[in-house]
């Protein structure tokens, strides 16, 4: 039954306190997050299990590219149309099928005989995977309504996120010690398994009765418009800017305008642009969607630097990610408490800031002994990154009425992702053109042309490239790897430390309207 977006009184004029969760949705919030921090899990499980099923499957290059990315892509393209599925046919049920469907998909992965049988079961599990997580978020937002909670309960769903990303490795190692690559794949049976059992007892369901039938042209619309545009942004990531990736880019954009003018003329749209009207619910978008960009790019420099600079293994990169993960975590969960006093704007903007200091710290890096340097900046910056993710999230799905929430999470989820992948994308093609003009400045003279071309390309080419020379030669080879490596993730830092500057003071202009959560008032209504 959809809720009703008018708010109650107690007496004329002055609104109701709104109702407390209580030990039934805390103890949901708990189910909820079992399949959250298995999604993120997901995605970085496979990391470490790709030599192993590579060795089995023997996929070629391409295929192995598509093994690892099209999770993404198709979680990406379906999210939008998921999150308003769920606000028609309801959160719950949604919920559960996705859950039935991701299960049954991670066993077929689990035992794929092919490379092709595992790109299209990924695939599946990615499209399952659309369906969680949306689900998740807005049954979360209708189960709390009281806005200290809620954004409590956001910061807990959030993290499980964070965590599943960094144990992933972790997990994945463990598994693999014991057990074929394919069990990576199962851990996701067990925990659907238990989220069908407890989830009709313990979630409520939600749907928007008024709705009408999903416009199956708009569908094709948002899969077209996103697709192009998260298979562009990481082809550009991976190897650098050519004209395929922006003309795909560019493909998803104009789909992406013929979208935003059909849901504008359809009296039941896939997606309610009268939404954007709410300032805060467009400014929190944009700030969660730049905030990924500079994420995003330092992320990938720094599990990059703990493998391929200070020479950790995956596993052990892993557990040097950890103080991280928890520096987000307490971000995370000290956020709500701060904003029951003080206004949102200020407390994302404060911990914009923090997480500049903590970047700032990574431009000093060097290419030796600055391991704890390295991990006392990031886990600075993720513990001021921690706020801008729990409460622009919370700002986004209170924005808009209850029957809506599935659709504000999916755009709430499609933004993050979309930031993600720019980080990735704009931060590192910046720090590879810094890590191409200063390999070659102190590499080994007379080189063979292939050796030294891989090496002037990527770091990973100059490992590759010195394990085939004599040692003296290849150590050189890979300590100015190394060096201009880190020279790149210094200026990625420092690229990033003013973009997050700049992101703060724009979260005081934008979001100052809204008033802090001890107010009692609706973001809504701010």
């Amino acid at each position: 039954m959809s809720q009703s977006t008018h708010e109650h009184y107690d007496s004329p004029g002055t609104p109701a306190a709104p109702p407390q969760a209580g030990s039934k949705q805390w103890i949901g919030l708990a189910v909820l997050a079992l399949p959250t921090l298995l999604l993120a899990l997901d995605i970085s499980v496979l990391y470490i299990a790709l030599p192993h099923l590579g060795a089995d499957l023997n996929p070629g290059s391409s295929q192995m590219l598509w093994i690892m990315d099209i999770y993404g892509f198709m979680i990406a393209g379906f999210l939008v149309t998921m999150g308003t599925l769920g606000d028609r046919i309801g959160r719950r049920k949604l919920l559960m099928i996705g859950a039935s469907c991701f299960g049954i998909a991670s066993i077929l992965a689990a035992f794929s005989v092919s490379a092709e049988m595992l790109i299209v079961t990924r695939a599946l599990l990615g499209i399952a995977g659309a369906t969680l997580m949306p689900s998740t978020l807005s049954l979360i937002s209708n189960m709390f309504r009281n806005p200290n909670q809620r954004s409590v309960a956001i910061g807990v769903w959030m993290s499980c996120f964070m965590v599943g990303t960094i144990i992933g490795p972790l997990v994945g190692g463990i598994m693999l010690e014991f057990f074929w690559w394919g069990s990576v794949f199962l851990l996701g049976v067990p925990v659907m398994v238990l989220l069908l059992v407890l989830a009709p007892f313990l979630l409520p369901e939600y749907r928007d009765t008024q709705a009408g039938r999903i416009d199956l042209v708009s569908v094709v619309l948002s899969l077209i418009t996103m697709l192009p545009i998260i298979y562009g942004i990481k082809e550009l990531a991976k190897y650098g800017w050519q004209i395929l990736p922006v003309a795909t880019i560019v493909t998803g954009l104009l789909f992406g305008l013929l979208f935003v003018r059909r849901q504008r003329k359809l009296t039941d749209p896939l997606v309610d642009v009268s939404l954007f009207r709410n300032s805060a619910f467009g400014a929190s978008l944009g700030i969660m969607l730049l905030g990924g960009i500079s994420m995003g790019g330092v992320f990938l420099f720094v599990t990059q630097y703990l493998q391929m600079v200070e020479g950790l293994s995956p596993l052990r990169a892993g557990l040097w990610l950890i103080p991280q993960a928890l520096g987000m975590i307490a971000g995370s969960m000290l956020a709500p408490a701060l904003t029951r006093h003080i206004r949102p704007a200020y407390v994302i903007a404060g911990g914009l800031l923090i997480a500049a200091i903590g970047l700032l710290m990574l431009t000093q890096v060097e290419a030796a002994g600055s391991l704890a340097l390295l991990v006392t900046g990031f886990v600075i910056a993720s513990f001021g990154f921690g706020p801008q993710g729990v409460l622009v999230t919370d700002l986004v799905v209170s924005s808009a009425p209850p029957e809506k929430t599935g659709s504000a999470s999916a755009m709430s989820e499609t933004s993050a992702e979309l930031g993600m992948a720019l980080g990735v994308a704009v931060m590192g093609s910046i720090g590879t053109a810094v890590y191409r003009a200063q390999v070659g400045e102190n590499m080994p003279q007379g080189l063979p042309g292939d050796i030294s071309e891989a090496a002037r390309d990527t770091l990973a080419g100059a490992w590759n490239a010195a394990e085939h020379l004599p040692q003296d030669v290849g150590t050189q080879l890979l300590g100015s790897a190394q060096s201009a490596f880190t020279d790149g993730l210094n200026t990625v830092a420092g690229v990033g430390t003013v973009c997050v500057i700049v992101f703060a003071l724009l979260a005081v202009f934008l979001l100052k309207q809204v008033r802090p959560a001890g107010d009692g008032q609706p973001a809504r209504d701010a």
